[in-house]
Formats: C-alpha cells, structure tokens, sequence
C-alpha cells in the first residue's frame, strides 16, 4: 500500500535529512548557522527540530514573522516551539513593510468590490477553491470568502483579473518575510533554512523569491505525509501536529486544503507518489480505497499543478550569444 510505504522510516528520514544539514551548511556553505522563519506548522516545527539535532540550538536562529492578518495562534505556537527547544527567538513584525507598500489599502479597495460592507475590523477573508475535488468536475475557478463571527457570510467568485491582482498582494507577504530573514542571516553569517516540503514543491505551492528564496530546502524531498510521520518521530507538539496545515496569509485561517490541494494531502500524496514511480491505476485504487473514476480526476489536477508549478521551479533563461 502506498500510505505504508510513506509512512516508512521516520527515524532514518530524520537522520539522513539531519547529515544532509551538517554537511551543506558546515562543509559546502561554510556558514556558522542557520536562520528559519517559525510559523507554529508542522514544516518549519520539523526542520527547527532538525536543524537543532543537527548542528545545535546554540547555532540556530528563530524568527517570528507576523502580520496583522496572521493567525495570533501561529505566532503562541511558534513561540512556545522555540522555548521548548531552547532556540534564540527574535519577533520582526512584517507589518510595517506591508502597510508602506500599500498592500492591506489595496486589498481592501479589490475585496469592496465584491463585498461594499466588508470592514477588516469586523470581517475576515479567504480565498479558496470548489472543495471536493474528487465528487465535482474540474472547475477550478477561485472564490472569495467573507466570514462574520466565524461564520461564511458570502461566497464570491473571482474574475480572473481580480484573482491575479490579490494574488500578487498577497504573495508579497512571503517576499517581506524572505527579505526579513536574509537580512539577519547576512549579519550572523548564516544560511536561510526553508521549510518546503516535496509535495508543495512538486505542486508549486510556494512563492517564488518568497518562502521558496532560501539557501537549503532540508525537507524537499519529503511527502507532507512523510513530515507527519517525522514530526510525531521528534516528538513535536501535538497542537501543531494536529493544527491544519496554511498559509496563514488570510484572517480567516485558510487550511491548504481549501487553498490548493482540493482533496485530502494523504490522497495527493498517494497521486504524486504513484506518478513518481508509475504505479498503475489499479495498485492506486487499491491504496487509497477511492474509485478509478475519482483517481482519474485527482491526477488530472495533479497534472495541471504541476504543469503551472514548472514556471516557479525554473531557474531565470539565459541568453546564449554564441548559439
């Protein structure tokens, strides 16, 4: 079963990923340390546990990098993962960088255009996909969500000009924060640690020059599911374990799940691995206990993610004069 062959190892995954650290950042990097933006998820939970089993907790360096719209949860757990492992933590709320570029004044002036009653002190917003990918057809046209009091007050769809333009807002967040953490990782002399993971990168669900702009990636060849197994391998906290996995750049906490994946990470897992080693549709069936029909329409998914995930993994072309 594919779920079992994920699950596999915990301890050497940990062990390998933890030898991978030591040599790339003391040998090829000759750096004295590491830098990591902690957010309380289950990603950068695990590679701080690393990054401390590996070259030390006096040798890392945690930031918080919060921002209004963050969920305050991410910033208790966070720090309180730091306390536990004994980690330097420094806060640098990104806010201020945010607010002098413009970006909460024109979120707000493209969501009153879908709602005219939305006020950021009383509202708060997500934007998601159709769920249930695996039930519905393909449609894959973004919504904007308005939540009043914990409740879904409206369901918008976006049109595309809008869907780029509060795409572009809001991934300047992750490119705030990249800039943050290199600028305190230049002063200590150290590498950036990411915190992708192999299923976000094959999918390309992170931002380019964002949280996708670091020196080492220690988890990248890692499924989530094989995160989740390492993380409960470390021992790390339970509340973050069990804390759905997001972004965390909306007011409302928008799992990654609604965000992006459109059906359970164990599933996409499942896909992405049988895509990898060309497993027939029928050992998929067979593991996941879901119909061909509902396989066919996850891989198709899978593939155009992919497909749109190959722009942000490519490397900037070159000119070749002498071609």
């Amino acid at each position: 079963m594919i779920e079992q062959e994920l699950k596999k190892h915990p301890d050497e995954n940990a062990e390998k990923i933890a030898a991978f650290i030591r040599h790339t950042l003391f040998e090829q990097f000759r750096k004295k340390g590491a830098v990591l933006g902690v957010s309380g998820g289950i990603d950068s939970a695990v590679a701080l546990h690393l990054l401390v089993k590996s070259i030390g907790r006096e040798r890392v360096q945690a930031l918080l990098l919060p921002e209004k719209e963050s969920a305050p949860s991410s910033r208790q757990l966070g720090a309180e993962l730091c306390e536990q492992l004994g980690v330097a933590c420094t806060e640098i709320p990104i806010t201020p960088i945010l607010e002098g570029l413009g970006i909460y004044q024109k979120k707000l002036d493209l969501i009153r255009r879908y709602y005219p009653e939305y006020d950021p002190d009383v509202h708060a917003t997500s934007l998601a996909l159709p769920h249930d990918l695996m039930d519905q057809s393909l449609l894959n046209i973004p919504y904007l969500k308005l939540v009043n009091d914990g409740s879904v007050v409206g369901e918008k769809r976006l049109h595309a000009k809008d869907y780029l333009e509060i795409i572009g807002l809001q991934n300047v967040k992750q490119r705030a924060r990249m800039i943050v953490l290199y600028m305190v990782a230049e002063q200590m002399n150290y590498a950036v640690c990411g915190t992708t993971n192999k299923t976000e990168a094959h999918c390309g669900f992170y931002v380019k020059y964002g949280d996708g702009g670091v020196d080492i990636e220690p988890l990248e060849d890692c499924y989530k599911t094989q995160v989740f197994e390492m993380a409960r391998h470390l021992n790390v906290d339970p509340r973050i374990i069990e804390r759905p996995p997001s972004p965390d750049t909306w007011s409302h906490y928008t799992p990654d799940e609604d965000f992006m994946w459109r059906m359970p990470v164990e599933v996409l897992d499942q896909l992405l691995y049988a895509d990898e080693h060309e497993l027939p549709l029928e050992t998929i069936v067979e593991s996941t206990g879901l119909p061909a029909e509902m396989i066919l329409k996850g891989q198709k998914h899978v593939t155009r993610m992919k497909h749109a995930a190959a722009f942000t993994s490519a490397p900037p072309p070159t000119c070749l004069l002498d071609e």
